[in-house]
């Protein structure tokens, strides 16, 4: 009978299958292959018994309805255009300079993501929004279409996001504390995207022709219709700072204002709102799905002892902490070209998690960094969710020049993981002043 580490490594590679050459949504894909080796290794009976007891236990928590939550505050914020005018208050101030639309862009997607929480609705949101005006200016296709995808992973690194929710909800940590560390992230990530759009510009200099001028009543005047979304963000991180609400009622209160808001400007209308609230009802579902599939999986891979063994091969490593911790971000790196990033973190957190602790790494830090090295699965092959999102949106321009656009960003990714190893205090700073 073949070793439990075979049937695991097995698994692996029939989930892969399913994936790539049967196109198997990722939360299905992972739930079956876990429940037919689960079942394989142990047996049917106990493989009923674990779906219905790790199903139950997690979705019968009240702290995961903080993730509908938030889902539905960027869905009302996106269907007032709110992503229309953080657009247009970012082009106000940086758009005069060469590349400035393209940096305009990356602030936009800052901006918006730090209300919507995902990245894949910053791509459509800003591809919709920003590139028929980089096109009017004549940008060239591959800074326009990298600055769209690369700005848009942001919103899985500045808060309100899914991801960091459900790492909070896997590791047992704070939300809140993640979300105030992942400000400091998504500042430094947000800045080195838009200082390559200006090193893209310097290197060619036809890339990225400069925008119209506007004085300076035009630059404050543009802000009015981006401050109410500043004071919504305010709301929500001041109030879990101070210990007001929980992450959970952040998010119902953040829900209420982003609707108050949109009614009383007159932005969102009856149809928009349904539309919020299917869309939600979807993207929702979809992450409740990938969460269910890949707490199945978890579980297979647990009696397989594959990721005890690889957590005892990384300890093992005769190499520094620092060293140890590089190799974890690879397999993260190498992982996210391969498969979803809320699954891999899904699989992977129980597997590195309790390593980064025993090597003495603050696990907000942990958290939030492992965020940033998961977006780079978001703009690289074969998954590459953003530039998908990008290029379908993008008629005239091939999803190849959109990852040959992403490619000259990459550096931007490595070197912010880089600066948050070297200086974590980047990210606990926030965290370690609340109460």
């Amino acid at each position: 009978m073949m070793s439990p580490a075979i049937i695991g490594l097995s698994g692996i590679l029939v989930l892969l299958f399913m994936l790539f050459f049967l196109g198997t949504p990722v939360g299905f894909a992972m739930g079956i292959v876990g429940f037919l080796g689960f079942s394989f290794l142990i047996s049917l009976k106990a493989g009923l018994n674990m779906i219905g007891a790790e199903i139950w236990s997690t979705f019968s928590s009240y702290g995961l309805t903080v993730i509908p939550l938030f889902i539905f505050m960027g869905q009302v914020a996106f269907y007032s255009k709110v992503n229309e005018r953080l657009y247009d208050a970012a082009y106000n101030w940086v758009g005069h300079i060469r590349g400035g639309i393209a940096m305009a862009t990356v602030v936009a997607c800052s901006a918006f993501a730090a209300i919507c929480g995902s990245n894949t609705a910053t791509a459509a949101t800003m591809t919709a929004v920003a590139l028929p005006q980089m096109n009017k200016f004549k940008y060239h296709p591959r800074l326009s279409t990298g600055a769209i995808a690369c700005g848009s992973t942001l919103g899985v690194v500045i808060p309100p996001s899914v991801v960091l929710i459900v790492i909070g909800l896997s590791t047992g940590e704070s939300i809140a504390k993640l979300f105030h560390g992942g400000i400091g992230a998504g500042v430094v990530l947000s800045l080195l995207l838009t200082l390559s759009v200006y090193v893209i510009c310097r290197i060619f200099p036809t890339w990225g022709p400069a925008g119209q001028k506007t004085n300076f009543r035009q630059k404050v005047r543009s802000l009015t219709g981006a401050i109410e979304m500043l004071v919504l963000f305010l709301l929500v991180m001041l109030g879990l700072y101070f210990g007001f609400f929980t992450p959970t009622e952040a998010g119902a209160v953040g829900s209420l204002c982003a609707v108050l808001i949109g009614i009383g400007q007159r932005r969102l209308t009856w149809k928009g709102f349904v539309a919020s609230i299917v869309d939600t009802l979807r993207v929702s579902c979809m992450v409740i799905v990938i969460i269910a599939g890949a707490l199945i999986f978890g579980k297979f891979l647990a009696v397989t002892r594959i990721p005890f063994n690889i957590a005892a091969w990384v300890v093992d490593l005769r190499i520094p902490p620092v060293g140890i911790m590089a190799v974890i971000f690879m397999i993260y790196i190498l992982g996210g070209m391969v498969m979803d990033a809320l699954a891999l973190l899904l699989i992977t957190i129980p597997i590195f998690f309790p390593v980064a602790m025993q090597l003495g790494y603050d696990p907000i830090w942990f958290g939030v960094t492992i965020t940033v090295v998961t977006t780079l699965g978001a703009v690289t092959p074969p998954v590459g969710a953003t530039a998908y999102v990008v290029g379908g949106m993008a008629q005239d321009v091939s999803l190849e020049e959109v990852f040959k656009g992403i490619s000259f960003f990459l550096p931007a990714y490595l070197l912010c993981i880089l600066v948050l190893l070297a200086f974590p205090q980047i990210v606990t700073f926030l965290p370690n002043l609340m109460k």
